[in-house]
């Protein structure tokens, strides 16, 4: 599974760096997104995200 992981991006939400593969604690990253771009993006869609559970919430 390590392998797998390392074709995958993650967005670390502390330092607010972009990696390739799992680098940091998983507590202070976010994904794994397929792409360096979506995991850079990582902030604005957790931003989507909330808004869309939030929007679900009052249904």
């Amino acid at each position: 599974m390590a392998r797998r992981e390392t074709q995958h991006w993650w967005y670390n939400h502390k330092t607010g760096e972009v990696e390739h593969g799992p680098q940091s604690l998983g507590s202070d990253r976010d994904g794994p997104y397929a792409t360096e771009v979506d995991a850079r993006r990582a902030p604005e869609i957790a931003r989507e995200r909330a808004r869309a559970w939030a929007a679900d919430d009052e249904e």
